[in-house]
Order: C-alpha cells, then sequence, then structure tokens
C-alpha cells in the first residue's frame, strides 16, 4: 500500500514537472519571436490594398514567381533583395541599376546571376501587370 502511494505521488510529480516544461518552451518560443522581430502579419486582400484589375493580376503573378526569394513589403530578403518602395529610389539597392520598368523588365526577362530569367515564362503583358503591381510595394 506503501509502495503504491509513492508511486501515484511520483506520478503526479513528474505530471507537474513535464507541464511546467511545456510552459516553459511555449513562453521561451514567444519571447524569441518578440525579440527577433517577428513580422507575421495577416495577407491584406486586394481590395483592402486598393489594387485595381492589373495590379491584382500581377499580384498573382508576384505570388507565383517572385515571392519564394523577394519579400513583397519588406525590405528584408529572401534569397533575394525585399523589393518594399523598389520604385520609390532612383537606384536598385543591390546593382545601382536605375530603378525604373525597363531595367526591371531586363531583369525579370533575363534574370540575374543567382535568379532566373522568365523570358519563356512571362508574357510582355503578364511583366506589365508585375510591374503594375511592384508599383505598389
Amino acid at each position: 500500500m506503501i509502495l503504491l502511494r509513492r508511486i501515484v505521488q511520483l506520478k503526479n510529480q513528474l505530471a507537474r514537472q513535464s507541464g511546467r516544461s511545456i510552459l516553459t518552451v511555449v513562453a521561451a518560443v514567444l519571447v524569441v519571436a518578440v525579440l527577433t522581430g517577428c513580422d507575421v502579419e495577416r495577407r491584406k486582400s486586394d481590395a483592402e490594398l486598393g489594387l485595381n484589375p492589373q495590379q491584382a493580376r500581377g499580384r498573382k503573378i508576384y505570388d507565383n514567381y517572385c515571392d519564394r526569394c523577394h519579400r513583397p513589403y519588406s525590405t528584408k530578403g529572401k534569397k533575394g533583395p525585399g523589393l518594399k518602395g523598389v520604385f520609390q529610389n532612383k537606384y536598385l539597392p543591390k546593382t545601382g541599376l536605375p530603378a525604373n520598368d525597363e531595367r526591371m523588365t531586363d531583369i525579370i526577362r533575363n534574370g540575374r546571376p543567382n535568379m532566373p530569367g522568365y523570358s519563356q515564362v512571362l508574357t510582355a503583358q503578364d511583366i506589365q501587370d508585375l510591374l503594375a503591381y511592384m508599383h505598389t510595394l
């Protein structure tokens, strides 16, 4: 009987400790997320962004081809630079090339050293739609 009571006490003690361990891990994850500046937000709809039909088409193209490497609403990149405000400056930040439709069209068509070109995938209209969206960033 004493042995059974002791086993139950040990089981309860372990349950309390593992519960505390889980809470400790969850708290640590939350602290790390806050301290690292976790910038996760709900994705806004095309209407919330005020996109016209051409820009909305461009956004879909961006989502399919560009988003895997370029964050649209951040200057922090993934594999490539973030594109927030890409047309707000006179020159592109990484290359110093002019930040205009002509130069961006060349980059989209022909690629860069670590970026594929999309001339075989995107039509001229697709690129125009994509540029229209990128002007909203």
